[in-house]
This record gives C-alpha cells, sequence and structure tokens, in this order.
C-alpha cells in the first residue's frame, strides 16, 4: 500500500500550487469548524481541532479563514452551515474498493455527485458495508524526512503506541490506532520532531496491484470524486508499485 501513499503525497504537493489550491483550503478550512462544533473551539483541550489547525496552517491556509471557522464552530461568531458526515462505498476500475467521506450540508447533492463521479470514471456504487470491511480505521501522522532517519522516528514514538513507520520516499508516515494518535503526536513534540498532518484515517487490509492503465483509470476516478466540494476523503486499497509510479510520473 506504501505505493498509494507515495502517489497521495506527491498529489498533495501538486495540488499545492495548482488550480485545486482553493478547494483544498476549503475542505481543509471545514474540518477546523467541524471540529470545532464536535469538541468545542479550544484546541487545547480540542485534540481534533488541535489536528485540524495544524494541517489547515501546514497547507498554508491563511489564518484569518482558519480562526473565522474555529469561531464559527465553536459558537463564538455565527453562521456556518449544519455539515454532516456521509460515507459511500463503491468499485473502481480493476475491482479497486473506494471508501468516500463526504461533509456535506446537502446530502441529495452529495450523493448525487458521487455517484456521477463514479459512473462516468469506470465506478459503481456498492451497498453499505459491503466495502468498508476491507480497511481499518488508524491513526495516521505524516512528516518530512528532513535529517532524521526512520529509526530517529521510531525511537521517538514507539512507546508512545505507534504500530509501523513507513518510508514513502520523501516523507515518513506513521500508522498507530487512533486513540493513540495524539500521544504519538506528542511524543514528535517531545523530541523535537516536526510534523504536516495527524489523523484519523481508513487504511486497506488487502491491496489491488494494479498495471499503468489500470492506475490511470483508478486516479481519474480518485480526482473526479475529489472534485466534489463534498466529498472530504477518498481512500481506496489500489497499489502501485514503483515502477508503475515511475511510469505515471514520466506522462
Amino acid at each position: 500500500m506504501s505505493g498509494h501513499s507515495k502517489w497521495a503525497t506527491t498529489k498533495h504537493k501538486k495540488a499545492a500550487i495548482d488550480a485545486k489550491r482553493g478547494k483544498m483550503f476549503a475542505k481543509l478550512v471545514k474540518n477546523v469548524e467541524v471540529a470545532a462544533r464536535t469538541g468545542g473551539g479550544d484546541p487545547a483541550g480540542n485534540p481534533t481541532l488541535y489536528d485540524a489547525i495544524q494541517k489547515a496552517k501546514k497547507s498554508s491556509v491563511p489564518n484569518d479563514n482558519i480562526e473565522r471557522a474555529r469561531k464559527r464552530g465553536g459558537g463564538e461568531e455565527a453562521g456556518g452551515a449544519d455539515w454532516q458526515t456521509i460515507m459511500y462505498e463503491g468499485y473502481g476500475p480493476n475491482g479497486v474498493a473506494v471508501l468516500i467521506e463526504c461533509l456535506t450540508d446537502n446530502k441529495n447533492r452529495a450523493a448525487g455527485e458521487v455517484r456521477t463521479a463514479m459512473t462516468r470514471n469506470g465506478g459503481n456504487m456498492a451497498d453499505p458495508g459491503s466495502v468498508s470491511y476491507l480497511f481499518t480505521r488508524k491513526g495516521v501522522v505524516q512528516l518530512e524526512k528532513g535529517d532524521q532517519s526512520e529509526d530517529d522516528v521510531l525511537l521517538a514514538v514507539l512507546e508512545a503506541g505507534a504500530e509501523e513507520v513507513n518510508d514513502l520516499g520523501e516523507t515518513f508516515e506513521i500508522i498507530s490506532e487512533p486513540t493513540d494518535l495524539v500521544e504519538v503526536r506528542t511524543a514528535l513534540q517531545a523530541a523535537g520532531i516536526d510534523y504536516d498532518s495527524a489523523e484519523a484515517s481508513f487504511q486497506p487490509s488487502v491491496s489491488v496491484p494494479v498495471d499503468v492503465d489500470g492506475a490511470k483509470k483508478v486516479l481519474r476516478l480518485i480526482d473526479a470524486l475529489e472534485d466534489s466540494d463534498d466529498v472530504q476523503n477518498v481512500y481506496s486499497n489500489v497499489d502501485l508499485s514503483d515502477e508503475v509510479l515511475a511510469a505515471l510520473d514520466e506522462d
């Protein structure tokens, strides 16, 4: 699965400097508002909000936008939508499983946009539960390698509950149980190690390897889904080998 993570990391960097920047900002701001509404507007007492703010800052979202979202969610300012989380499940090309996490104020619009993106890009919607069993909820921390080795990072987080550290090329990914996420993140901070994001995510238990053609089709589907304002995250169990990634980079 490391291949897909590598692609996701690379894609995230490209997205930060192209036309998707505004869309990405909007989704990160939405995360802040929902976290504040769910657990209160004080980041010191709300780890999910703290992490949402950190990720937004790391992605260069203006501080004013972050602060306004925090206040709206925490009830200090009027406004804000009634965001609801909905999960959709489906299969993409080559039988790749896809989990689509929406954060929306209009269920019908979200469902319509997800269905359209799936249908137009070789995907099929699936019944609830028919895909989600292939994924496990995990805590995921992403950080730039810098001058740290994998052992340095592992040493810092092992006692905090980290299960594994994956080398994704330019970055490290630390996997833990969602309940250990705050401890892992705190252990990094205590060791003076900077990180890019810490959040609960879905990790596949079984992955599906694809060739270059299959990879292009799957990535086209994921791009189409992520293009919807209502879609917050797309998780898949596609496995992109180093060879496939290299071929994609050449295009």
